[in-house]
């Protein structure tokens, strides 16, 4: 669902919006357009699509398998390197779920073709409306940062690629805390960045775990989901779910 303030507000004011789950901070953020930055997961930014079709690519028969094992091994390497405390990097960490991935499929990956997949995290398109939707945000004088699991060099890579670099005010990556989202220090740069509130700052999140982990954190949280996945049954929900970032601009700008 997607909401404008104003329906958002009404919805509250008629006791309909309980399923939200919200902390009173996050209330009294929509009812006093206290959004002053937010904060865009990566993949909000950058279509990862491009990496799923390149795999089906290179390897025809056994594609759509080993794209989709590879990328949820990422995560699940992510998520078990922060609770051991054994932090490497977003890029360390995809490479070795890659071969993991090629490994339990019985997939031959010779170097040539493994570096070409990596380094397809190096040329993400941006999705569609992101660029008109940064200037808005701008014009509005909003302020703006990635904050993701990706590294520093990956995000402005991308960011170069792409021609978005000059609408971000900094560019985080957990490699400045060690340890991946949804840890609550990964949330924090966010805060410490901009030196607000965290109810001040919108978070726009691409995965449901990531929404869920945000909205934990006190976000005023948005799931872009752009894949139009299920949501998490984690027992909080974000703010609003939309399908692209046209949610979060009637939610952030007046």
């Amino acid at each position: 669902m997607t909401l404008t303030r104003r329906a958002f507000l009404t919805l509250t004011a008629a006791g309909l919006a309980s399923n939200f789950v919200l902390p009173d901070s996050l209330v009294w953020a929509a009812e006093q357009n206290k959004i002053k930055a937010i904060a865009f997961d990566a993949f909000v930014i950058f279509d990862i699509r491009s990496v799923f079709a390149l795999v089906n690519r290179l390897f025809p028969e056994r594609g759509q398998e080993l794209g989709q094992t590879w990328f949820s091994k990422v995560f699940s390497y992510t998520w078990l390197r922060s609770t051991a405390g054994r932090y490497e990097d977003f890029w360390h960490v995809t490479e070795d779920a890659l071969l993991y991935a090629a490994e339990s499929l019985k997939v031959e990956l010779p170097p040539e073709k493994r570096d070409t997949l990596m380094h397809a995290y190096l040329n993400l398109n941006a999705w569609p409306d992101v660029k008109t939707a940064l200037e808005k945000f701008k014009e509005n004088k909003i302020r703006l940062t990635v904050l993701a699991n990706l590294t520093e060099s990956m995000l402005r890579t991308n960011l170069k690629n792409n021609g978005l670099e000059g609408f971000f005010d900094f560019v985080l990556s957990t490699d400045r805390v060690q340890v991946f989202k949804p840890d609550p220090k990964t949330y924090q740069m966010g805060v410490d960045a901009f030196g607000l509130s965290k109810d001040n700052i919108a978070y726009a999140a691409f995965s449901g775990w990531d929404a869920a982990g945000a909205s934990w954190f006190g976000f005023p949280t948005t799931w872009v989901n752009r894949l139009n996945m299920p949501p998490e049954k984690l027992g909080i929900a974000p703010l609003q779910t939309t399908v692209n970032i046209d949610g979060l601009m009637k939610f952030v700008l007046p």
